[in-house]
């Protein structure tokens, strides 16, 4: 069973900006109840169903599998629920770990959310200078809740 343990962070947009191209992701969900969410996404040209269990701390249970992209495209615009989730992803190195960075747009517009995955919940890790709020125990910022109360609404 594949665990995920990750930490969500705000980005200082006057600190941040991209040192490479990112990639388009396109994501919808088929199920975002508490306990369990199913998500299919596309990530370039690529396409992946993923299974998360109930958030613990920083820690939930999650399977992906990959694909194949007319699958996913087709789940996307038929069955995920409305509005789907539009991001870019930039990969940035810093220390000993990777982090995710995910521009949103469409109604996520102007929402900027960097992430880390630990391989311990207590892993310490060093922080960049562009992070700012951890907002990792805050559901709002949950993509699964994204979808519905997108970020222009708040």
């Amino acid at each position: 069973m594949g665990v995920e343990i990750e930490r969500k962070f705000l980005i200082d947009k006057k600190r941040w900006q991209p040192g490479a191209s990112g990639l388009d992701i396109r994501q919808g969900y088929l199920v975002t109840e508490a306990h369990r969410t199913v998500r299919v996404r596309t990530k370039g040209n690529k396409g992946f169903l993923t299974i998360k269990g109930a958030t613990s701390g920083i820690s939930r249970m999650e399977l992906e599998y990959e694909i194949p992209l007319s699958d996913a495209e087709l789940l996307l615009d038929n069955l995920c629920l409305k509005p789907l989730i539009e991001k870019k992803r930039y990969i940035e190195q810093y220390g000993n770990h990777v982090w995710e960075i995910d521009v949103f747009y469409g109604d996520n517009e102007g929402l900027v959310v960097a992430e880390v995955e630990l391989s311990s919940a207590d892993e310490q890790f060093a922080l960049p200078e562009w992070i700012g709020k951890e907002v990792s125990g805050d559901k709002r910022y949950y993509n699964a809740c994204l979808v519905k109360h997108p970020y222009k609404e708040w």
